[in-house]
């Protein structure tokens, strides 16, 4: 691989690394979508779609007339068609920096207070007034925790507000920052440096590249 090819594939995914690494060096917890953490890791791997399946099925004729239009094109598509993936994905609220045994005393205390009627069956939740069904799903090594809905009939606007209220629970909420951030943080920024130090040490080769991939 080239040095361009390199840095348009892991690119991306530095960015993604550092912002990954920043959120988990937080001392409290920070609380997302399923939707908008599927979203960056989509974006994340941008480079990779690029310098794979993109450009092994470019089509000539097109890349000849256009030239980076083409490209635009190609990845406008790929977007639209990570924004229809997520948007056909079932609600999911993603937790970073915490573990289920912080989160459980969490949920016990408020979720009565936004429907009477919820109900706990192991780590099963049921809010009927609000539409929502979620089991909690932690991961221990990544001290993180997902609450994925169980079955299709879900409320969107539930699932809104009961992000909105755990927003408002973990401002109160101090912990100590996952080790695990400053190893995303270092990988994302020795990806960076390693290709910025190959793009300086090889720019004739960098604009070859960019001459071929654009085929002019």
């Amino acid at each position: 691989m080239d040095p361009l090819h390199f840095c348009i594939a892991v690119g991306p995914l530095c960015v993604y690394f550092l912002l990954l690494g920043l959120i988990n060096l937080r001392r409290r917890p920070f609380i997302t979508t399923g939707g908008r953490d599927a979203m960056s890791l989509g974006i994340g791997i941008v480079g990779f779609i690029i310098v794979g399946p993109m450009e092994l099925f470019l089509p000539e004729a097109a890349a000849a007339h256009l030239h980076i239009w083409a490209w635009a094109m190609l990845v406008t598509l790929y977007l639209l068609s990570l924004v229809l993936i997520v948007l056909l994905l079932r609600p999911r609220l993603v937790i970073y920096n915490i573990t289920s045994e912080q989160l459980r005393p969490v949920l016990s205390e408020f979720v009565p207070k936004l429907d009477p009627e919820a109900r706990w069956a192991g780590d099963a939740l049921s809010l009927p007034e609000l539409g929502v069904q979620l089991h909690v799903e932690a991961n221990a090594m990544f001290k993180n925790v997902q609450l994925i809905s169980a079955g299709p009939q879900q409320n969107l606007a539930g699932w809104r507000r009961l992000e909105l209220e755990l927003d408002r629970a973990f401002r109160k909420l101090e912990g100590a920052p996952n080790p695990y951030g400053a190893s995303l943080m270092l990988c994302g920024l020795t990806l960076a440096g390693w290709a910025t130090y190959w793009l300086y040490q090889d720019p004739e080769g960098v604009i070859r590249s960019w001459q071929t991939m654009l085929r002019q």
